[in-house]
């Protein structure tokens, strides 16, 4: 990041290629779609080196673009129009479903449960168990207080349990 600063934009490639999959992982989890998330994460990068000069180094930057990419994320989020989701059996986006079927049919599972949490309770799961970040850090991304950071994903994990247990999900 420092050689990005000093101007050597060559330098941006190599956060491209060492965030790009948590950030693209994290938007899909906030969205569920994967062209839109796609999108997201391209827009993320291109917002962040349009706006390298707004970066402060004494924050890490994982945590700066991760903002940036809840920003963009919840944009879509508020201006989508509700959609009817297509069968999961005509669109697949595992490769062989034989050996793929009990791992997509919890991460769908999680997904779906994930999606019926409130946007700020999926933000604080989204961004402790799929980006791994500290609470500190999910506080400086969200803009809020480390106690309400906890107090959300306490709830959140008890709220997601719930409805996964509910779902017939083992524990």
């Amino acid at each position: 990041m420092r050689e990005c600063l000093e101007g050597n934009s060559r330098s941006f490639e190599v956060l491209v290629d060492r965030y790009y999959k948590v950030l693209f992982n994290s938007a899909y989890r906030i969205v569920n779609d994967r062209e839109d998330a796609r999108d997201i994460t391209q827009a993320t990068f291109l917002k962040a080196y349009e706006k390298l000069s707004t970066y402060d180094p004494r924050h890490k930057f994982f945590s700066w673009i991760y903002r940036i990419m809840v920003n963009e994320s919840l944009n879509l989020v508020y201006r989508r129009k509700p959609q009817q989701p297509l069968d999961p059996a005509i669109v697949s986006p595992y490769r062989n479903p034989d050996e793929d079927y009990e791992r997509r049919r919890r991460s769908e599972s999680v997904q779906a449960a994930l999606l019926q949490l409130a946007p700020e309770q999926r933000h604080v799961v989204v961004l402790r168990h799929f980006a791994e970040l500290s609470y500190k850090e999910m506080s400086w991304v969200l803009g809020i207080p480390e106690k309400t950071v906890k107090s959300r994903l306490f709830s959140a994990r008890r709220q997601l349990g719930a409805i996964l247990i509910g779902r017939g999900a083992r524990t």
